[in-house]
């Protein structure tokens, strides 16, 4: 019986074993933690959606009516006209909300503008809208 306690070569490959398990159940913590902060932040870019349903051009302003037809709430964070950063005012839109942005812009009559709208996580809406005459 006491030869078996002497007998140490089955030390080595329990302790090669456990520290395998440890390396890979280390790893497997990042991955998940990596995997969980990659895919939230991408839940919430992918559940952002907003639709521009009307363009009006008004006395030295263009009003944007939009709507939030996502998950997630939306900030509009910039308005382009024909590709120049416009100022505007103030939108946050809940789910299924509504509202005006309104853009401060001199326009001119029978003209072609490129109107793009950015929200603050960089889900963007342009096309091409002509001024009334």
């Amino acid at each position: 019986m006491l030869k078996m306690w002497w007998n140490q070569r089955a030390i080595t490959p329990v302790l090669s074993n456990v520290l395998l398990m440890v390396i890979a159940v280390a790893g497997m913590s990042i991955a998940i933690t990596a995997t969980y902060v990659i895919t939230g932040n991408l839940r919430e870019t992918m559940g952002e959606r907003f639709i521009v349903e009307d363009i009006w051009f008004r006395t030295d302003t263009i009003a944007i009516y939009l709507r939030n037809t996502g998950k997630m709430p939306i900030d509009v964070a910039a308005v382009y006209v024909d590709y120049r950063a416009q100022s505007f005012t103030a939108l946050h839109l809940e789910p299924l909300d509504h509202g005006w942005l309104n853009v401060t812009l001199t326009w001119t009559t029978n003209t072609v503008y490129h109107i793009k709208t950015v929200t603050s996580r960089g889900t963007q809406s342009a096309d091409y809208y002509k001024s009334p005459t």
